[in-house]
């Protein structure tokens, strides 16, 4: 005696008797198959898509996802229905932190978050950052690193041990909800030079903690973070120097930007979502 079926993580019941609505929240698996080079990858794919061209409406994130999932299976548009995430009350700026941050890490620090994959483009960052780091008055900066690591962590160590500035970014692996307010508040900045999201949270969730946010001009990081922070092509690794420099150094412009943030961040609330 069901009404309808929603299916909120890309698998959805293959046959069914009552509409089924079906979130896919990107389709990177589909558009970039190089990013995804593990075993069971093409079994997953032809599940998703079937799940996807089988459902009554798909519910996605963003405008950029929506046209990559009727690109990636020919799905007319006009089933597909874009409704932004939204984000918890907990995520919010404190005037006077006085959290501790976990061992290895002292500020100024810039902050990653997301797992550790390919499509973040993180080399970038890192490269930006040690470069950054050369320019008289820069204080002593790290990078933090925060979420799974698929794979990519020991080469961006070996970046740093190379500029002789082997402290310079600290991989954390997972943390839990607490670690990660901590270190949203504590961050001079948070960086996401991602390729590829189908929203980008993080972003979200920095902005709404007072940090400021410097991203790329890529996907649906644009519609997230629109104009509240510093937003760079994926590959100008001089403009991320210069933006990691003048963020660190420029209290007024972080001043500005957290202010931005905070108003931006505003907008997007689980109850707009639903």
């Amino acid at each position: 005696k069901v009404d309808v079926i929603h299916a909120p993580a890309y698998t959805a019941p293959l046959w069914s008797r009552v509409p089924v609505v079906v979130t896919i929240h990107d389709v990177s698996y589909e558009r970039h198959p190089e990013w995804y080079p593990y075993q069971r990858d093409l079994a997953r794919r032809m599940f998703y898509r079937r799940s996807a061209r089988t459902a009554a409406r798909v519910l996605t994130d963003s405008q950029f996802s929506a046209g990559e999932i009727a690109a990636a299976y020919q799905i007319p548009r006009e089933r597909i229905i874009v409704a932004p995430l939204g984000m918890s009350d907990r995520f919010a700026p404190v005037d006077r932190p006085n959290e501790t941050l976990p061992a290895g890490i002292t500020a100024p620090f810039l902050l990653h978050v997301g797992d550790l994959h390919e499509r973040r483009n993180l080399p970038l960052v890192v490269h930006a950052m040690l470069e950054a780091q050369r320019r008289p008055g820069m204080p002593p900066l790290s990078l933090v690193l925060a979420g799974v690591d698929r794979g990519v962590g020991d080469r961006l160590r070996a970046y740093a041990r190379e500029a002789e500035s082997p402290d310079a970014v600290v991989c954390l692996g997972p943390v839990n909800d607490s670690q990660l307010l901590t270190l949203y508040r504590a961050a001079t900045a948070m960086v996401y030079p991602s390729r590829y999201e189908g929203f980008g949270l993080p972003v979200l969730e920095a902005m709404a903690c007072g940090t400021a946010v410097i991203a790329s001009r890529a996907a649906s990081i644009p519609e997230v973070l629109g104009d509240a922070g510093v937003l760079l092509d994926p590959d100008d690794e001089p403009g991320w120097a210069d933006a990691i420099a003048k963020v660190v150094n420029d209290e007024w412009q972080r001043g500005h930007m957290r202010k931005a943030g905070l108003t931006r961040a505003r907008e997007f609330t689980w109850a707009r979502t639903a």
